[in-house]
């Protein structure tokens, strides 16, 4: 079963609802302003609703040979591989980025696909003959019941894909809050999900804000939790869901540092710069964000990004040669060009200002233009706060020593990047870095789906984190089995 269109419904116990007693909550084209949809806000009542429909659905799924829930991730994966591009228009539509940039969110988002796919090899147990005199260990992996899932606007495709096909392809039952600002193309993943043989009520789907991922935190029928959104709200995901005995992994914000030594190739390190700070526009948690040249890394650094920024063709993601969309929202927008107020009044010095950005024929867009600051330390906003815009701070350090002290002020712990061409600075850096992903002559340091995915410090609350083995470990439980016979 489909639903129309720009029609945002709940999807529960395989069947679509409007939410006909729930609020509707608009859903617009950032560059257009158009409206696309509405999605219900829904209340307790649809959450019980969605939990008791996983709870239902939980123990014939868990019998479900492992082998035959894995089939339905290859089918959707076939599925999704055909659907790829009218799957990334429809998310630029919806989102505002490029289409380039939706297509590779769709193609991780799949990768995630195929990876719990492998669930049979995946789940695998350890085995180990007398460990005394005719006793045998073993362990096996279950699943362990009805888990929520939330996720945040800045990747509605690839982010959901993070936890629910493991959690399903592991034998448990899920409810998706995904974000009610573009939820209209994961509905259609969702829509090929049951067209790839889900059964009703392992995958269900309930939108709305604040009170409906409260309700599902609380929910005694939920036995955890997967969040990914500000660090403010992954702690308070993290207590409240933890207080209640639930496992959680809650993935939070960023501030990514960049680190340019002066052996470094310059032109690679512009590319590189330019497309992780003003990709998407900023609004990802692996954007680069302070950007530090070392020595006489200083100028051709600051040269490169400055050129390379303003360079940028700032437009609908739709239409052709745009480099960068706008911003999710106008309440978005405010709140970026408000930091690069704050900026200014701090001492930072702007070299390229993104504010009153316009393009021709889309009066309504959410627009900010690529935004370049120098002269940013840590003791700034600018330089220790998360911005989720197209903004960059460059900052000054005399060596690689004084730029991983920068870095160690720092009380996020995403990614950080070093640029340079010697394997001796790339291993201190590595080691030294404190950081959980880090690249090295990268400027985005986004793992495949294999491996594993989350922060450190205020960037992550939890123990095991998205994709990778750590997805495994989190949706299942090991049980260890101790025989004599």
């Amino acid at each position: 079963m489909t639903t129309p269109r720009g029609l945002a419904a709940n999807y529960i116990a395989g069947e679509w609802s409007p939410g006909d007693a729930c609020e509707r909550l608009p859903v617009t084209d950032p560059a257009t302003g158009e409206a696309l949809g509405a999605v219900p806000d829904s209340g307790r009542t649809e959450v019980d609703r969605a939990v008791a429909a996983a709870s239902a659905a939980f123990p014939a799924w868990r019998r479900t040979p492992v082998p035959e829930r894995a089939r339905v991730f290859f089918r959707l994966k076939a599925l999704l591989d055909e659907h790829h591009d009218d799957l990334a228009v429809s998310l630029s539509r919806e989102h505002g980025k490029n289409v380039a940039e939706t297509w590779g969110e769709v193609q991780r988002g799949i990768e995630n696909v195929e990876h719990a796919a492998g669930m049979p090899t995946l789940m695998m147990g350890d085995t180990l003959e007398d460990i005394a005199r005719g006793v045998d260990c073993e362990t096996v992996r279950q699943p362990i019941g009805v888990f929520a899932v939330i996720t945040p606007y800045n990747f509605p495709v690839m982010i959901p894909l993070w936890f629910w096909p493991y959690a399903v392809a592991a034998g448990n039952t899920v409810v998706l809050k995904p974000s009610e600002q573009d939820p209209l193309t994961h509905q259609r993943v969702v829509e090929l999900a049951e067209q790839a043989g889900l059964p009703p009520g392992v995958l269900n789907v309930v939108h709305g804000r604040k009170g409906t991922v409260e309700a599902l935190i609380d929910h005694p029928g939920v036995v955890g939790v997967s969040f990914v959104g500000s660090s403010q709200v992954a702690k308070i995901v993290y207590q409240r869901a933890g207080a209640a005995g639930k496992r959680v992994q809650a993935l939070g914000g960023a501030k990514n540092h960049m680190i340019v030594l002066p052996d470094a190739d310059p032109e690679m390190v512009a590319e590189a710069v330019v497309s992780s700070v003003f990709g998407s526009a900023g609004q990802r948690c692996l954007a680069g964000s302070v950007v530090v040249g070392v020595g006489d890394a200083y100028g051709p650094m600051r040269e490169g990004v400055l050129d390379g920024a303003a360079s940028l063709k700032v437009g609908r993601g739709l239409d052709d040669g745009v480099d960068m969309g706008p911003v999710i929202s106008g309440a978005h927008r405010d709140r970026v060009t408000a930091f690069i107020d704050e900026s200014e009044r701090d001492g930072a010095r702007l070299l390229l200002d993104g504010r009153g950005a316009s393009v021709a024929g889309y009066p309504r867009g959410h627009w900010v233009g690529p935004t370049v600051f120098e002269d940013v330390t840590p003791e700034m906003p600018i330089g220790s706060e998360e911005v989720f815009g197209p903004v960059a701070g460059l900052a000054r350090a005399p060596s690689l020593e004084a730029a991983l002290d920068m870095l160690a002020k720092s009380r996020y712990g995403n990614a950080a990047s070093i640029f340079t061409n010697s394997g001796r600075a790339a291993r201190e850096f590595r080691y030294r870095a404190g950081i959980s992903m880090i690249g090295v002559n990268i400027g985005v340091a986004a793992p495949m789906a294999f491996f594993p995915f989350g922060g450190t410090r205020n960037s992550f609350y939890g123990d095991l984190k998205a994709q990778g083995r750590d997805a495994v470990s989190f949706f299942t439980d090991q049980r260890v089995v101790i025989s004599r016979w």
